[in-house]
């Protein structure tokens, strides 16, 4: 399972590129506007530092519009992906982008239906939204299981972004449902490293290194 950072904080994905884990970033309009900085040069910046799909969301709401923009965003690096809303007229933006080989990701999803639609439209990539499902009283993750078996079932090229994710809980979930990518904020990816009896462990294997000392 391919993991993206959820995050424009430049400072946060070089940290975890350092480390070798991070296959991709996605971005939208709310954090984009939390960094300083101009949105393309944030855009690019995320670009030069990882290797995968970044994702620039248009905010456009009728088609022609999020199609020149997409257009726009996909001119600042090949590395960008275009996110667009599951709307009837981001469906018909991403089925556009697609017949001139623009790479999309459909955000907003959350139902099969939805993603459905968005496959056969030709979305590169498609990204239900479990921890708000959670928070209305859903299983979010019944919802990313749905979406995977149908995709095998009719043999759809989208991958599957397991998005709006809550805690690392979350990304056992979607490793264990077999979704291809997560993309969780930097404090998920923090807490992933973290666990009591590894603290609890070193601590007293350094505590005995040190009684060997002068020995």
């Amino acid at each position: 399972m391919k993991i993206f950072l959820d995050t424009a904080n430049i400072q946060h994905i070089k940290e975890a590129a350092s480390l070798g884990l991070v296959d991709g970033v996605t971005t939208n309009p709310t954090l984009i506007a939390r960094e300083q900085g101009q949105f393309e040069d944030i855009v690019r910046q995320i670009c030069e530092l990882v290797h995968g799909p970044v994702s620039a969301e248009v905010v456009s709401t009728d088609a022609a519009g999020m199609v020149e923009e997409a257009k726009k965003l996909a001119r600042i690096h090949d590395n960008v992906v275009v996110k667009v809303p599951m709307i009837k007229e981001g469906v018909k933006a991403i089925w556009e982008l697609a017949e001139i080989g623009i790479r999309t990701n459909c955000t907003l999803v959350f139902s099969s239906n939805q993603a459905l639609l968005a496959a056969k439209a030709g979305a590169t990539f498609v990204s239900p939204f479990i921890g708000r499902l959670d928070d209305a009283g859903h299983i979010g993750m019944d919802v990313v299981r749905e979406i995977l078996t149908i995709y095998d079932n009719y043999g759809y090229d989208t991958e599957v972004i397991v998005a709006s994710v809550r805690h690392p809980l979350h990304v056992v979930e979607s490793a264990l449902a077999g979704a291809d990518i997560v993309t969780i904020p930097y404090d998920v990816f923090e807490k992933m490293f973290k666990h009591p009896f590894t603290d609890k462990g070193l601590a007293a294997f350094l505590a005995d290194w040190e009684k060997t000392k002068g020995r």
